[in-house]
């Protein structure tokens, strides 16, 4: 596959992203690889009318098949998702609303973000696993029986993890097996239970939509871990935030099992060479997903104020579907906030934090969910007084001294600039100065209302490519 990431306009532009390609299921198999009963009783049972059925772009080859089995069973009108705004592994409810639906039938791999808005149902894609082989790997990376283990593992195994305790627990008394957890009362899938209380003497742990609990007086750091699914995102994420564990996985699809190598201190190094990107960005572009993330629009006013606090000039975008031509529009952006790699450093909220709060500084924590963040979350590290920006720092990039804090003069945060971009009555894309100079700069400044000013002229064939390098302008 080609660099997706590629600083080339034309791989930009014809590039091929890689998409597992299933054979048709035949007739007799959709009821098991869908659940289409277990479906139609949950559309049933709360009397839905409209549904929305999400696929990822794996299984579309199934979707009408399967949209139409359900609409034989049920009184109501099924709708297919099947191009969401970001990753298929997020539940798209902003499309499920643009239909009206009435609930969600979310297929395939997940992450489990929690979602508030509309009642939802998983059905996971059945993987095939040996369970015997994954049992052979497991003792033969645990020979210990006493080891104290996690198994976590994608969710699209979740069939099998009930076979596979079974087979182990009886030899390995330490072994704690995690649970996939429902987030709130509008999720309705029979794979999940409902989130738990703690269990008396013991530690339970809540995160990326597993539950599990740890024996008194032990850490998780106490703990190995033993993931079943394949090398992807899930296994960083899990390697990310828990990486004082060691961590061994199984993959199913090469029934292969090993001891994961110390890559993942390399990565945190990466990361954290992109917060000292962070501290150096005089202007950050905040990206807003349009899904329906539990409290995604809480963390924008945080950023914002952390953002502010540290002497630096945000933007804010709503865009669906990043890629490299969207986000090179906009060269005046030194950093983005969210997790991608694109043309200017991209980093997390978490991220953020550490390079414009003095009070939360780079440790072994390392947080994915920017819920967390969030006052009361568990890694919510209160934002520091504005005296405690004045201290000037040195940046291990480019060896220059840096600001951390507003001049003393600082603008008049409620006057307008008169280069300011106006999208709609409620935002702004820019309120920088100097990012605004740049902006006043360039051929297009964004949408503008000029009603009645704008001559009315016959359509003409437009540029050709990307705005980095149309085809017209040749090649320096």
């Amino acid at each position: 596959m080609a660099d997706p990431f590629s600083t080339s306009s034309e791989d930009v532009i014809q590039r091929v992203l890689e998409v597992p390609l299933n054979t048709a299921a035949a007739q007799d198999k959709l009821e098991e690889l869908y659940q289409i009963s277990e479906t139609c009783d949950f559309i049933t049972k709360h009397h839905f009318q409209k549904v929305a059925l999400q696929f990822p772009d794996s299984l579309l080859v199934d979707s009408v098949a399967v949209a139409a089995e359900i609409e034989k069973n049920v009184k109501a009108k099924v709708y297919i998702l099947g191009d969401t705004s970001y990753g298929s592994c997020c539940v798209d409810e902003v499309a499920a609303e643009h239909v009206g639906a009435d609930c969600i039938v979310h297929y395939g791999g997940s992450c489990l973000s929690p979602s508030k808005r509309l009642p939802l149902m998983y059905v996971f894609e059945k993987r095939p696993i040996d369970v015997d082989k994954c049992v052979t790997a497991f003792k033969q990376l645990y020979p210990d029986t006493q080891s104290h283990v996690i198994v976590l593992y994608d969710v699209n195994y979740v069939h099998a993890i009930a076979e596979l305790r079974t087979a182990l627990q009886s030899e390995y008394p330490n072994l704690v097996v995690s649970e996939l957890v429902c987030e709130g009362e509008t999720c309705y899938s029979h794979s999940h239970v409902k989130r738990k209380q703690n269990q008396e003497n013991d530690q339970s742990v809540y995160q990326f939509g597993r539950q599990f609990s740890l024996k008194s007086g032990l850490g998780i750091k106490d703990y190995s871990i033993f993931y079943v699914g394949q090398e992807g995102t899930t296994l960083t994420n899990f390697m990310m935030t828990w990486n004082r564990c060691t961590f061994c996985s199984f993959d199913p699809s090469t029934s292969t099992g090993r001891t994961e190598s110390v890559k993942i201190n390399r990565a945190l190094m990466k990361r954290y060479y992109a917060i000292e990107r962070a501290k150096d960005a005089a202007v950050v572009g905040i990206l807003v997903g349009t899904l329906g993330v539990a409290d995604y629009l809480s963390i924008i006013p945080q950023l914002k104020e952390a953002i502010h606090r540290a002497g630096k000039k945000s933007y804010m975008f709503a865009m669906g579907k990043l890629n490299v031509p969207k986000l090179a529009n906009f060269l005046e952006i030194d950093v983005f906030v969210l997790i991608a790699e694109f043309y200017k450093p991209v980093v997390t909220p978490f991220e953020m934090e550490v390079a414009c709060n003095p009070n939360r500084e780079w440790s072994e924590e390392y947080v994915t969910d920017f819920r967390r963040l969030l006052p009361g979350g568990q890694s919510h590290v209160p934002l520091a007084e504005l005296q405690d920006y004045r201290e000037a720092d040195m940046s291990l990039i480019s060896g220059d001294l840096r600001r951390q804090c507003l001049d003393s003069e600082e603008p008049d945060q409620t006057s307008e600039s008169s280069s300011l971009v106006l999208r709609n009555q409620t935002m702004t894309v820019a309120n920088a100065n100097a990012a605004a100079s740049f902006l006043s700069g360039r051929s297009w400044q964004g949408l503008e209302k000029k009603l009645g000013e704008t001559p009315v002229v016959k359509a003409v064939e437009g540029r050709r490519g990307i705005a980095i390098a149309y085809e017209e302008e040749g090649t320096s």
